[in-house]
């Protein structure tokens, strides 16, 4: 059995919080229905889906890169190390790794970048999910701990509220300031 894991990330547009990875290895005797790029799942679907990964994957990781990280290396370069510390933390060692997108890590893997992998790999598609359903409760519990910028709702998305937000009370710990409109704050 050739065990393929699949990799995703969620978080690279947010202003706020970390950038989430997952990899996903499968159990191909026991296929999961349903699964599909996260962005195109409802959110009771997602959880439904995320919890059945859990419970059949043969082996699931999720790793991160910090707004530190993102700050000190870039966006991309925190994206590719979110996904090596996750493929890196398998429990099992994959045959192959498929990525969602058009950029590789430089690791040890035999791997390939799939443009549009959350749509049309099984494997991609669950790490998605995960990456995703963990980026998002990892907000929520964000927005408790600071309170007013809409982390729960905007998910530290740049949308108007978020921006006003910053406007009202300054950029916070989990801001990424190399980012434009979090940069134009700084030393406000």
């Amino acid at each position: 059995m050739i065990l393929i894991a699949g990799v995703d990330e969620v978080g690279r547009g947010p202003l706020a919080g970390n950038v989430v990875a997952a990899a996903v290895i499968l159990d191909p005797r026991k296929p999961i229905a349903g699964l599909n790029d996260s962005k195109k799942l409802s959110e009771k679907k997602r959880a439904g889906l995320y919890s059945i990964i859990m419970d059949q994957a043969l082996s699931f990781s999720i790793a991160r890169a910090s707004a530190e990280e993102i700050d000190s290396i870039n966006i991309l370069q925190a994206s590719l190390l979110a996904m090596t510390r996750a493929v890196d933390s398998l429990s099992i060692q994959p045959d192959k790794v498929l990525v969602d997108g058009n950029r590789l890590p430089k690791w040890r893997y035999l791997s390939e970048a799939i443009v549009q992998g959350d749509s049309l790999i099984a494997e991609i598609s669950a790490a998605s999910i995960l990456a995703k359903v963990t980026r998002d409760a990892e907000m929520d519990a964000l927005d408790l701990i600071y309170p007013g910028y809409g982390f729960a709702q905007h998910k530290g998305y740049p949308t108007k509220a978020h921006i006003a937000a910053i406007e009202k009370q300054g950029i916070c710990a989990i801001h990424r300031r190399s980012f434009g409109p979090v940069k134009r704050f700084l030393g406000s």
